[in-house]
């Protein structure tokens, strides 16, 4: 008779231990290339020019434009809120593991809030909700220990809209990392920073079964989540720490119709 063992989801898929040695399930993608292409596609209707030292496209929420991009924007976000449910749920089934907790968080979205009095659309790039006694999840890398924690009433966190990192942050690109290569001809055109072997010695010395991955998702590319944590220390409650068990990602060579 197998054990049914209790399954928190967390919204790569890695899994984890927590302190009370339960099992997490942590999915850490979005609405893939639908959002990308959604937004590239809003950007030209409005005219927008393309460069990072560009001015921003502003639309009006009531003008037509405006309306059919947050009426979009919301489908890609139910899209890959559909998209993790999956997969949490299929990696559950998996582990013959029952569902006993499920938290989800958008990160690189806009939300309507009421902040000291004024209606305003809060657009977290790289950011997520963090209210008082919301819970959330943030990780860290393929070998760094990831949290769940709630958002904490403080000055701090009223000026920050209520806000907290989704992740611990790059510390390089991913070309960086992984080098240029001809896709055409197999040429490195420039050496990467990080080798594989660097990325697997990592993982190994933290007991981690990797599944996939390429160098520019390696440890060597994050800050370290615990440093970043410490900055927003009085804006959120860490209620869990998770100690990733097994990881698995797309291969680097591997093609993926959804990649943006």
């Amino acid at each position: 008779m197998e054990k049914e063992q209790e399954c928190h989801l967390a919204s790569i898929p890695p899994y984890f231990a927590d302190e009370k040695d339960r099992v997490w399930v942590g999915v850490h993608f979005g609405s893939r290339g639908l959002g990308h292409k959604t937004a590239t596609y809003f950007l030209n209707a409005g005219g927008a020019q393309d460069g990072m030292d560009v001015d921003p496209l502003v639309l009006h929420v009531r003008s037509s434009l405006g309306a059919d991009y947050l009426a979009c924007m919301t489908l890609a976000g139910r899209y890959a809120y559909a998209g993790r449910d999956w997969v949490c749920a299929e990696v559950a089934r998996l582990l013959g593991a029952k569902i006993v907790e499920e938290i989800h968080n958008h990160h690189n979205y806009a939300w309507k809030e009421s902040h000291g009095g004024r209606d305003l659309w809060v657009v977290r790039k790289g950011a997520t909700p963090a209210f008082p006694g919301q819970k959330g999840f943030v990780g860290g890398s393929m070998g760094d220990k990831s949290v769940i924690l709630e958002g904490v009433e403080s000055e701090e966190a009223s000026q920050s809209l209520y806000s907290t990192v989704h992740g611990a942050g790059r510390v390089m690109s991913r070309t960086a990392a992984r080098g240029k290569v001809n896709r055409r001809t197999g040429e490195v055109i420039k050496p990467g920073v990080v080798s594989k072997e660097m990325m697997r010695e990592w993982v190994q010395k933290e007991r981690v079964e990797l599944r996939g991955a390429g160098t520019d998702e390696s440890p060597h590319c994050y800050k370290r989540l615990p440093e970043v944590l410490e900055h927003h220390k009085n804006s959120i409650k860490i209620l869990h720490t998770l100690t990733p068990l097994g990881v698995a990602m797309a291969g680097e060579n591997e093609f993926d119709p959804y990649k943006d």
